[in-house]
């Protein structure tokens, strides 16, 4: 048994995910068997999401039509100054795509969006006097854990030195919710949905797939916890619930950040309570995560002339 992608692997496998069932079940199937030789699949029978961001066309292209954000970059001067997409005095951030830890690179690449990137835009929205307040285009299924609370704190920090806005224009889900969370105000279409305030991980046990095939692998190891949760054996239940414990743990500090954003509106409490499950339209709206149910354009324009 080979890992064909060493380094996407250990990205994959044994770390905290902040992703839907649904959406990690569609990477498998897409990359898995580029990554272990012979593929891996979701147990359960989970089905797989077929979702690309901003799929039924881009909104900030639809928004930037009036903004004319292309123009506004090649007048801007310096490096600094092409970071941030703008309307007017309107800053404009999109979160789509699978949400990566480290990234060089602003905006979406390869269907990916960094937090490294999005801090970057963040800092320089929270710098820049001519911004006046700044709205967050979120189309994001989620995904790692690692740097999505120091961004979410970041955009909460922005939030209150500056009006911000999240325009739903799909999904935010799993990370895509905890960074949506930290705008003042949420809204989304009918179609929408928010949610799976939740954490999971993936252990891979390849044991007997090396053992039909005649392979013993022998770790050699000092340490006794050393090669915990490898995948040439069977999970230990030791290690399982240690495992359990660290992604429990992380979706407590999910539910509360979420809360610390949210307010009265989304208590950590009920965002434990909904046991991350994704809600669609106006439910979201009921149970807190989302405060309206309107359409992107309209709230994008309304936003514009409140802060003018």
């Amino acid at each position: 048994m080979n890992i064909l992608m060493p380094r996407i692997a250990s990205r994959l496998f044994g770390e905290p995910l902040l992703v839907d069932a649904g959406k990690l079940a569609a990477i498998l199937m897409g990359i898995g068997g580029r990554v272990v030789e012979g593929g891996i699949e979701m147990p359960g029978g989970v089905e797989a999401v077929d979702h690309w961001a901003f799929a039924g066309g881009r909104p900030s292209d639809a928004l930037g039509r009036v903004g004319d954000p292309l123009g506004s970059r090649y007048e801007q001067a310096g490096v600094g100054n092409r970071l941030l997409s703008r309307f007017g005095n309107v800053g404009v951030i999109a979160i789509e795509g699978t949400l990566v830890h480290k990234g060089k690179f602003v905006g979406q690449s390869s269907g990916e969006t960094s937090y490294e990137g999005l801090q970057a835009q963040v800092l320089r929205a929270q710098r820049d006097p001519e911004i006046k307040g700044v709205v967050f285009e979120v189309d994001s299924f989620g995904g790692e854990a690692a740097g999505g609370f120091e961004t979410s704190r970041m955009m909460a920090e922005l939030s209150r030195q500056k009006p911000t806005l999240a325009i739903l224009t799909d999904f935010a889900l799993s990370a895509g919710y905890l960074l949506a969370s930290a705008a003042r105000q949420i809204v989304m279409p009918e179609t929408g949905a928010a949610g799976s305030i939740g954490v999971m991980t993936v252990h891979a046990d390849i044991s007997k797939q090396l053992a039909d095939r005649g392979i013993k692998v022998t770790l050699i190891s000092s340490g006794a916890h050393k090669v915990d949760g490898h995948s040439a054996a069977p999970l230990p239940d030791e290690v399982r619930a240690r495992i359990q414990s660290r992604v429990d743990a992380t979706r407590d500090l999910f539910a509360e950040v979420v809360a610390e954003n949210r307010g009265a509106r989304l208590t950590k409490a009920q965002a434990l309570a909904t046991e991350a499950r994704v809600y669609h339209g106006q439910e979201a709206v009921s149970a807190g995560l989302v405060d309206g149910i309107v359409d992107s354009q309209i709230a994008f324009k309304a936003f514009v002339k409140q802060l003018n």
